[in-house]
C-alpha cells in the first residue's frame, strides 16, 4: 500500500537519491510516451545538479489504449528490478521506446546481463500487474490524467516541462 499518493515511499517506490533528500520529485510515467522520454533527460540533469538533496521516484502509469506496449514495458522494468536492475532497464526502455515488443524486452534483459528467460516469463505472465495497477490507481486518486505528471514535495507540478521551469519549482518549493 502506498503511504502517500503524491510523495515517494522509499520502502515501496523505485527511488534514486537519498531518502533524506529535502526535495522529493515523483513522476508518473509511461515507457511508450515520447513526452516521458523527453522528461527523462530533464530529470537526469536535475539529478546531477541537485545530488543528494533530491529524492526521485518513478511510478507506472501505462496508457495502454494509445501505447499498446507500455504495460509489458512496465512489467519488464519491474522484472528487472527483482534482479536488481530497475533503473538501467528504466533508462533503456525510454531510450528505445519505439522497440518495446516482447522480443525487444528480452534483448534488453540480455544486454543488461539479466536472466532474460525469467524476465520474459514474468512479463508475459503479468506477474507485476498488481503493482503496476496500484501505481496507476494511486495516480488517478492523485489527479494524474496524462504522462508525464510530476509531484514536487507532494504538490502537483503543472508548469512547463523544461529544465528551467522544473528546476525553479524544485528550488522554490524547497525554500
Amino acid at each position: 500500500m502506498i503511504k502517500s499518493l503524491t510523495l515517494p515511499d522509499p520502502e515501496r517506490d523505485h527511488i534514486h537519491g537519498s531518502a533524506d533528500g529535502s526535495i522529493k520529485l515523483l513522476e508518473y510515467g509511461d515507457y511508450e510516451c515520447p513526452f516521458c522520454a523527453d522528461a527523462q533527460l530533464i530529470v537526469k540533469e536535475i539529478q546531477q545538479r541537485l545530488g543528494d538533496d533530491l529524492l526521485f521516484a518513478f511510478r507506472h502509469f501505462p496508457l495502454t489504449k494509445i501505447h499498446p506496449h507500455s504495460e509489458h514495458a512496465a512489467e519488464a522494468a519491474e522484472a528487472a528490478g527483482t534482479q536488481g536492475n530497475f533503473w538501467d532497464m528504466h533508462y533503456l526502455l525510454f531510450e528505445n521506446q519505439r522497440a518495446l515488443k516482447d522480443e525487444d524486452l528480452t534483448a534488453y534483459a540480455d544486454e543488461l546481463g539479466l536472466d532474460e528467460t525469467r524476465l520474459i516469463r514474468e512479463v508475459t505472465s503479468s506477474l507485476y500487474a498488481a503493482r503496476i495497477r496500484e501505481d496507476f490507481k494511486s495516480g488517478i486518486r492523485g489527479g494524474v490524467n496524462g504522462t508525464p505528471t510530476f509531484f514536487v514535495n507532494g504538490e502537483r507540478y503543472d508548469g512547463a516541462l523544461d529544465l528551467g521551469h522544473l528546476l525553479h519549482s524544485l528550488s522554490f518549493r524547497n525554500s
